[in-house]
């Protein structure tokens, strides 16, 4: 049994120090995506706690669920919409209008090899991406989500996925090799 699948299994009976671990183990990525919806961090730290909060009291059918990360930025991103239309009560707000989805700045394990120009570099193409190009790389390279899990989440297909993913690269490689 993985270290998840136990983990989940905890959490569905209760234990607290389970949920406490899982949430650690969850938060950061889910903040970075959130703040890439949301734009403030205090808010995107509001998204993942009350994403965390509706894990809580919905964890009696955690074990229903296959892919839970998946599962998990699926939460962030609806919620994050939510927000988003709560702060513009008058205008509805889809994906396709959020134009400001960004990239919290990249981090690179390998930071010690890679120089901060490179990685301010890397950022600011990333940042130049169209947004649903940009939601696709993210979710695809960084999040490092198969595609079929991204399509199922953005309810677009594979070969359009490839398109974005084509298409984020040679955005990428053409401002970095300028």
């Amino acid at each position: 049994m993985s270290e998840e699948v136990f983990c989940v299994q905890k959490i569905k009976e209760g234990d607290q120090m389970a949920f406490c671990s899982f949430v650690e183990l969850y938060s950061k990525d889910l903040y970075y995506f959130a703040l890439g919806y949301v734009n403030v961090r205090e808010l995107a730290e509001e998204v993942v706690s009350d994403v965390f909060l509706e894990v809580w009291n919905n964890r009696a059918r955690l074990d229903e669920i296959i892919h839970i990360k998946s599962w998990l930025l699926v939460l962030v991103r609806n919620k994050a919409i939510s927000y988003l239309r709560k702060e513009q009560p008058d205008t509805t707000v889809s994906f396709d209008e959020i134009d400001d989805f960004h990239v919290p700045l990249f981090q690179s394990p390998d930071n010690k090899m890679i120089s901060r120009e490179e990685i301010a570099k890397i950022n600011q193409a990333i940042a130049a991406l169209p947004p649903k190009c940009k939601e696709v790389f993210v979710l695809a390279k960084i999040e490092k989500l198969p595609y079929k899990k991204i399509s199922e989440m953005l309810n677009i297909s594979v070969k359009t996925i490839n398109v974005h993913i084509s298409k984020a690269l040679n955005i990428i490689s053409g401002i970095l090799y300028e």
